[in-house]
């Protein structure tokens, strides 16, 4: 009885699937997402029951594969691995460019010098054999240490030809989270350049299982030598060399085989390494190239860190289509400077740097005067009302406005594409106005191989992260204690949970930590609340971790809110604090400094000290009102208003233990750091007979 039931509901979901005809233009009418039931004009997602013996409809899969979760390319179906995929694209596009680099020439920085596809195989071979040469066996694990620039890339196909597990190391990272990472992963050998020798030299004898540290960019003579230490020490340049004088064969790996063990930043506590097979990477990257697809004549800028996987996957894109990486100078303070030399077609960032663009060019219509200010207003709203009705706009506003605008990015940019941290709706429609070509927003994690779901081309509803990767599966768990379920309305809310070929190992040595993460039934956990809008599209709305209770019994979910209050102009970075013991939630603001120079010049008030300015009460009171505006509008409830506040005039970064290489808030860090500040607010708002808006330093 039970199996025939089984199989009736099996049909049924066949049935359901296949309802419409091909999969690009699959309309499924009507559609159930749990007890909400909705037709579309447009499907990106569809809804398939758990299990075949309930009633829930809850997991939903990409409408362009419904049947099967995608794990290799559908046109090359051999390409299994990391190697599989650069012989690919070696056999196709060898006397492409893949790799260029700008050339300094008599103290000044010139055009980009390029390496084809068959040169880096030439090199890849020679790395490969070379560690070979020095006695590292298949299975080793290679630290990659530097900045990115092509011989990361080379070495990284190096360890892909040749069976070895590659290890980024954060360029960024701390001397004792490299040290950690380094013995942690038992790394045999690393690369790194001239700078960051210098930190490994500082603890090289508490490394004990590295045997050769190859230095990029170095030179054999001017390299210290390590007595007595077990160590060699030599150039990339001599590595190759080596490897030249004994070519090996590869030693091809198994879809199945480690490729890499990324070390995520972690917010608290120690990094932890997230392992990933070559059948992970490759599975996500096919999966997504049904959405998006590079051409062999596109060109991509590389400075998101390669250690990060959203850089890594992009790079994997790249070398499957054949595309030509050029590489920033190192300095992002260069990199305007880096675009316009290589004129890129596809751009991809994080929204830190997609706000400041923002920001940028609206305060520069601001300063232009009245008419240019009414110009641009006039063909920004012409050109958005046009693209989101579908309509070509006008070419006569690109040519009286906003060519220059795209000249920024050199002009060709026809692909941006952002990930990492939400991108605000606002600016998402600001950069498709303004730069007149697609953007489009993903959302993954290093656990899932980087995408679990990502925009449709030609999707122009901004505020979503689009469709489940085809390589994976994805469903909402209730999370009661939020208050997100299944039966919510109009949407359906909870937990984003993941599953399919791109979801990762496990934490290389850490089981238990895995096991909070993977339930039984293979569905990885993100710790991420979404939603699902009409035609089955994702939205990240909260964050399940980091969540506190208030002392009335509140959750709050700070960076929620931290999003929210950057919005304001004054706020450059937001950290919200609170705790059980408190009923109220203070902030700590790391001011955006020419705003608030500009506003205190605009009411009469010295502005020569930014950190005067700060400690200022009258600035205090109007950040806060600024910031009690922008939470209005966004509609935080009344216990996730920020009573009170302190201004301080240095950002988080890196370099002061604040954030993590990937731009989060390091929240113990944060707390331990302005103690005082948050002791000293709370003192404030509990003399108060009442809790009205205040801020104290």
């Amino acid at each position: 009885m039970e199996e025939s039931s089984a199989q009736r509901r099996l049909e049924t979901v066949q049935s359901h699937l296949l309802h419409g005809g091909d999969d690009r233009s699959l309309r499924l009418e009507p559609n159930f997402t749990a007890s909400l039931q909705f037709v579309n004009s447009h499907t990106y997602s569809v809804s398939l029951p758990e299990k075949l013996q309930t009633g829930k409809w809850n997991v939903y899969r990409s409408v362009r594969s419904p049947l099967k979760l995608m794990s290799r390319f559908p046109d090359h179906p051999e390409i299994g691995t990391l190697h599989d995929n650069f012989q690919h694209a070696v056999e196709n596009y060898r006397d492409y460019k893949y790799l260029g680099t700008r050339i300094r020439q008599d103290g000044k920085i010139g055009d980009y010098m390029w390496m084809t596809y068959g040169e880096a195989a030439t090199a890849r071979e020679a790395i490969g054999s070379g560690l070979r040469y020095n006695g590292l066996d298949k299975g080793a694990c290679i630290g990659t240490y530097f900045v990115n620039r092509p011989e990361w890339l080379i070495v990284d196909h190096a360890c892909a030809a040749y069976s070895y597990i590659s290890v980024p190391l954060y360029d960024t990272l701390g001397p004792d989270a490299v040290k950690f990472v380094v013995n942690h992963a038992d790394v045999q050998a690393i690369f790194c350049n001239p700078a960051t020798l210098n930190t490994l030299l500082t603890f090289v004898s508490e490394i004990p299982s590295v045997r050769l540290i190859v230095v990029v960019g170095g030179v054999d003579e001017n390299l210290p030598s390590l007595p007595s230490s077990g160590v060699k020490l030599i150039s990339y340049l001599k590595l190759i060399g080596e490897g030249r004088s004994s070519l090996q064969p590869f030693i091809p790996p198994r879809p199945e085989d480690v490729a890499t063990i990324c070390y995520t930043s972690g917010t608290t506590g120690t990094p932890k390494g997230v392992v990933l097979t070559h059948g992970n990477l490759i599975a996500s990257v096919a999966g997504s190239s049904l959405s998006i697809k590079f051409n062999s004549s596109d060109i991509y800028i590389s400075y998101l860190p390669l250690a990060h996987i959203y850089e890594r996957t992009n790079q994997i894109s790249a070398v499957y289509y054949g595309v030509a990486v050029g590489f920033y100078q190192g300095d992002s303070l260069k990199l305007m400077d880096d675009l316009a030399a290589l004129r890129p077609t596809i751009f991809c960032s994080v929204p830190r740097l997609y706000n400041r663009i923002y920001d940028g060019i609206t305060a520069a219509v601001k300063t232009s005067g009245a008419l240019k200010e009414k110009l641009f207003n006039a063909a920004f709203n012409s050109k958005k009302q046009a693209l989101m009705s579908g309509r070509t706009p006008s070419p006569m506003w690109d040519r009286l406005v906003f060519n220059k605008i795209k000249a920024k990015l050199g002009g060709r940019v026809r692909l941006m594409g952002s990930g990492a941290s939400p991108l605000s709706p606002d600016v998402m429609d600001f950069l498709r106005v303004c730069f007149g070509c697609q953007v489009l927003e993903g959302y993954g994690m290093t656990e899932t191989s980087c995408i679990i779901s990502i925009m449709d081309e030609g999707d122009y509803l901004s505020g979503h992260v689009g469709s489940p990767n085809p390589a994976c599966e994805v469903k909402l768990v209730d999370v009661p204690e939020m208050n997100y379920t299944s039966q919510d309305q109009p949407y359906p809310r909870g937990e984003i949970c993941a599953r399919g070929p791109t979801i990762f190992q496990g934490y290389y040595k850490d089981q238990t930590q895995t096991r909070e993460v993977i339930d039984e039934d293979g569905w990885l956990h993100t710790g991420d609340i979404g939603l699902w809008l009409d035609g089955g599209r994702l939205k990240i709305i909260d964050r399940k971790k980091n969540i506190f209770k208030l002392a009335q019994g509140e959750y709050i979910a700070p960076e929620k809110i931290e999003n929210v209050y950057t919005k304001s102009r004054f706020v450059g970075q937001c950290f919200i604090y609170g705790d059980s013991f408190n009923s109220s939630l203070v902030a700590i603001v790391s001011v955006d400094p020419d705003v608030l120079t500009e506003w205190a010049t605009s009411q009469g008030i010295k502005a020569d000290d930014l950190g005067q300015l700060c400690k200022d009460p009258r600035a205090r009171a109007a950040v806060l009102a600024d910031m009690d505006s922008i939470g209005r509008e966004a509609q935080l409830r009344g216990f996730e208003f920020a009573k009170a506040i302190t201004l301080v005039p240095e950002p988080f970064t890196l370099e002061n233990g604040l954030l993590t290489p990937t731009f989060k808030i390091k929240r113990p860090q944060a707390k331990d750091c302005f103690a005082k500040a948050i002791t000293d607010m709370y003192d404030e708002l509990s003399a108060s007979d009442h809790q009205t808006p205040t801020s104290k330093l």
